[in-house]
């Protein structure tokens, strides 16, 4: 029954997201115009995104009016970010807090390029929130969930498919805004972010295919400067062989004497 520890990027995110709400509250109650115009600013926008406003691919998720929703979302972050920060890494925790905001935001543009769904306007950081979500699930595939302040425990899978189906509802009852695309390409951000950044096969299939490239540039190096070599020494009126791995064939009487099939090897 005891909160989670408040440490960390969760930390710094929610202490980030409460000032530059506090800001927004100030502005918009002292100085409206002001106000307004940082939300412009900041707030996801397809029609400014498609004037240049990239910015607001990241700051949409620090943009904030209703008070409920801002509570809402800080409070996902809270409660399962703790989790996934110590399975992930205080670095990756960052990196799947902002991947998901950022892949949300451009697949909810790309949409909206249709001129029928994903229309209006976006904020906040449901969809990192979402994100999370998906992730500690997939982190915690049979791990219950306790619903606060509700002392009952279910089961993860059931809050994301739960999640999935009031977002869809909105998002229909919406007429298929934006934010609520948003929202829901969240849990599909968290998905794709896990799959390709967090689990050990990934990276360890990343390594061998940055390894792999790297060896390869090598040797095709190590080719061409044979290649090179025997340009340069048969202009000398010498000849020397080098096989397809550009490793040096010795003559013939070398190997005779106790030489090697081939004098560099791999």
């Amino acid at each position: 029954m005891g909160f989670p520890p408040f440490r960390g990027a969760v930390r710094e995110i929610i202490l980030a997201s409460l000032a530059i709400y506090v800001v927004i509250l100030l502005l918009v109650s002292f100085a409206q115009g002001y106000g307004q115009q940082l939300l412009i600013l900041g707030i996801l926008d397809p029609e400014h995104i498609r004037h240049g406003w990239l910015w607001q691919l990241v700051t949409y998720a620090f943009m904030y009016v209703d008070p409920l929703q801002f509570v809402l979302s800080l409070l996902g972050i809270y409660f399962l970010g703790g989790a996934v920060q110590d399975r992930i890494g205080r670095g990756s925790f960052y990196g799947l807090f902002f991947g998901a905001v950022v892949l949300s935001a451009a697949a909810g543009f790309i949409l909206s390029l249709s001129g029928f769904i994903a229309q209006g306007q976006a904020m906040g950081s449901g969809a990192a929130a979402n994100a999370i979500l998906m992730v500690f699930y997939l982190f915690n595939r049979g791990a219950p969930i306790m619903l606060f302040p509700i002392p009952i425990q279910i089961p993860a899978k059931w809050i994301v498919l739960f999640t999935a189906a009031i977002e869809v509802a909105y998002l229909l009852l919406s007429h298929f805004a934006l934010f609520y695309f948003v929202l829901l390409l969240g849990l599909g951000a968290g998905y794709v972010w896990y799959t390709i950044f967090l689990t050990r096969r990934s990276s360890v299939g990343i390594s061998e295919k940055y390894y792999g490239l790297r060896n390869s540039y090598y040797r095709w190096k190590r080719r061409r400067a044979a290649r090179k070599f025997e340009v340069y020494m048969r202009d000398r009126n010498q000849t020397v062989r080098f096989d397809e791995h550009g490793n040096y064939i010795p003559p013939d009487d070398e190997k005779k004497n106790g030489g090697s099939k081939s004098g560099w090897v791999n």
